[in-house]
C-alpha cells in the first residue's frame, strides 16, 4: 500500500511561475500587465458612452454618425486583442533572458502608441464600422495605421521571445514544463502573423468591406485563439499549485500536452499551403481546427486538476482568489467548448460559445494577476474582495452565457438588437433577459477587479 502512495506521488508536481531575476525585466512584465488592465479601463469608458449613443436626448447631442457601432468596434479590440496580447506580453517577458532589451521595450511602446491611435482615432474622424469577426475595424486609415502599429509591436514581441526565451533545461520540473507552455505559445502567436501576412496576400482585388477584413482576419484570429489557450493552461497549473492541489501530473505529461494542443496551429500553416484562404473550404477548415482542437490539451489538463480536488484533504485547498479564479475558469471555459458544439446557423449561441471560452481565459488571467502583484513589488491583493471578485464575474457570465444559449436554441439572430431580434415568444424574452441580468452582475464583478488591483498598485503613502 505505501509503495503504492509513493509511486502514486511520484507523479504530482508542484508548477510554480518562475521570475526574472533582473529587474528590468520585472519591469516591463509589469508595464505589459498594467497595458492590458489599462485597456479594461477604457474599454469601461467606451461602454458608457456606447450607452449614451443610445440613451434619449443624449444621442442627439453625439455629434458622430452611428457612434454606437464605432464605439464598439474600439471596445471590442481593447477587450479580445489589447487585454490578452498585454498578458500574452507579460508571461512571455517573465520568461525572457536578459537580452535584446532595446526590442523588448520597443516592442511595448509600439503597441501602446497602436492602442492609443485606436481609441484617438472616433474623436479625430474615424468611422464606417465594420464588425466582422476577431479584430473589427473602422474603415479609415488612422484607424488601421494604429492597428497595424500595434500588430508589428506584437511581432516583435513574438521574434524576441522565440530568441530569448529562457531554456527549458536539463531539470524536468514544473516550472520548465510552464516555460514549455509558454513557449508553445509564441509559436502560435508567430504562425497567427504568417496567416494574416498570406491571407492579405492570397485576397482577390475585387473583396472589400466587411467580408475582406472577416477572411483577412480569419486564419490568424483563430490562431491566436490557441496563444491564449495554451496561456491559460499554464495559469490553470500555477493557480491549482497555489490553492494547495497537487496535480497529478509529471513535468514531462504536462510538456507532451502543451505540444499536443499546439498541433492543430501547425496544422494551420497547412491549411495555407494546400488551399486558398479566399475559398470555403479553407474557411471551413480553419473553423473545424479550432472547433476539434480547442481541448485537446484543455480537457485532459482540466480533468487533471478536477481529479486533484477531488481527491485532495478538505483542510490541503486553501480557498483564496487563486481557487476561486480557477474554478470559475475552468466551469466557463468548459461550458464554452460544450456550447461551441451546439451551434446551427447564425444565432446568439455562437457569442454564448466565445464568452464562455474567452471569459475563461479572462478569469484565469484575473487569478494569475493577484498572485503576481505582490511578486512584481506591489502590495498583496485585498483578501477578502479578490475572493469575491471571481465569484461575482464568474457567475454573472454564467447567467449570461446561458441566456445566449438559451435564446440561440429558439432562433434568436446574433449581431441584431432592438425589434430586429425578433422577440416574439415569452422563451426567447426570458432568455435575453437573463442574458442582459448576467451581463449587469458580470460587469460588477469586472470593476471589482480594477478596483482591487489598482488598490494594490496604488504607491503607499
Amino acid at each position: 500500500m505505501n509503495q503504492n502512495r509513493t509511486g502514486f506521488d511520484a507523479c504530482t508536481e508542484a508548477f510554480h511561475l518562475g521570475l526574472p531575476e533582473d529587474r528590468s525585466d520585472l519591469r516591463l512584465a509589469t508595464a505589459w500587465l498594467l497595458l492590458a488592465v489599462g485597456s479594461l479601463v477604457v474599454a469601461g469608458l467606451y461602454t458608457f458612452l456606447i450607452v449614451l449613443s443610445r440613451t434619449p436626448f443624449f444621442q442627439e447631442i453625439v455629434p458622430w454618425v452611428d457612434f454606437f457601432h464605432t464605439a464598439l468596434v474600439v471596445h471590442v479590440d481593447l477587450t479580445v486583442l489589447v487585454w490578452f496580447l498585454g498578458y500574452a506580453g507579460m508571461f512571455w517577458t517573465l520568461n525572457s533572458r536578459p537580452a535584446c532589451k532595446g526590442c523588448g521595450w520597443s516592442a511595448f511602446w509600439m503597441a501602446v502608441a497602436g492602442t492609443g491611435v485606436m481609441v484617438a482615432s472616433p474623436f479625430l474622424g474615424a468611422g464606417d464600422p465594420l464588425m466582422n469577426n476577431y479584430v473589427p475595424v473602422l474603415q479609415a486609415p488612422l484607424f488601421l495605421s494604429g492597428l497595424g502599429l500595434f500588430g508589428l509591436g506584437f511581432l516583435l514581441l513574438v521574434v524576441r521571445g522565440l530568441l530569448f526565451s529562457r531554456p527549458v533545461g536539463a531539470q524536468w520540473n514544473g516550472e520548465a514544463a510552464l516555460r514549455f507552455g509558454g513557449y508553445t505559445a509564441l509559436i502560435a502567436g508567430l504562425v497567427a502573423m504568417l496567416a494574416l501576412f498570406l491571407s492579405w496576400q492570397a485576397m482577390p482585388p475585387e473583396l472589400e468591406g466587411e467580408y475582406y477584413y472577416e477572411l483577412l482576419f480569419w486564419g490568424g484570429g483563430h490562431s491566436l485563439q490557441f496563444v491564449h489557450i495554451q496561456l491559460m493552461l499554464v495559469a490553470w497549473l500555477v493557480l491549482a499549485t497555489q490553492a494547495g492541489l497537487r496535480p497529478r501530473m509529471s513535468p514531462r505529461v504536462a510538456l507532451l500536452l502543451f505540444a499536443l494542443g499546439i498541433l492543430p496551429v501547425l496544422l494551420t500553416v497547412w491549411l495555407y499551403l494546400t488551399l486558398d484562404p479566399a475559398s470555403g473550404r479553407h474557411y471551413q477548415g480553419i473553423s473545424e481546427l479550432m472547433k476539434y482542437g480547442g481541448g485537446l490539451a484543455a480537457l485532459p489538463v482540466g480533468l487533471v486538476i478536477a481529479y486533484s480536488a477531488f481527491t485532495t484533504l478538505r483542510g490541503d485547498i486553501r480557498r483564496g482568489p487563486e481557487a476561486n479564479a480557477l474554478l470559475f475558469s475552468m466551469l466557463l471555459f468548459g461550458v464554452g467548448g460544450i456550447i461551441g458544439f451546439l451551434i446551427s446557423g447564425s444565432n446568439v449561441t455562437v457569442p454564448a460559445h466565445y464568452h464562455g471560452s474567452i471569459v475563461g481565459v479572462t478569469l484565469a488571467f484575473m487569478g494569475i494577476t493577484y498572485h503576481l502583484l505582490p511578486r512584481l513589488g506591489f502590495r498583496a491583493p485585498d483578501e477578502r474582495l479578490a475572493c469575491l471578485q471571481p465569484v461575482i464575474y464568474g457567475i454573472g457570465q454564467l447567467m449570461h452565457v446561458t441566456g445566449l444559449a438559451w435564446s440561440g436554441g429558439y432562433g434568436v439572430q446574433r449581431k441584431t438588437a432592438g425589434a430586429a431580434q425578433g422577440l416574439d415568444a415569452w422563451e426567447k424574452v426570458a432568455g435575453m433577459g437573463l442574458m442582459g441580468l448576467g451581463g449587469l452582475v458580470a460587469i460588477i464583478g469586472g470593476l471589482l477587479f480594477l478596483v482591487v488591483v489598482f488598490k494594490a498598485m496604488w504607491p503607499r503613502r
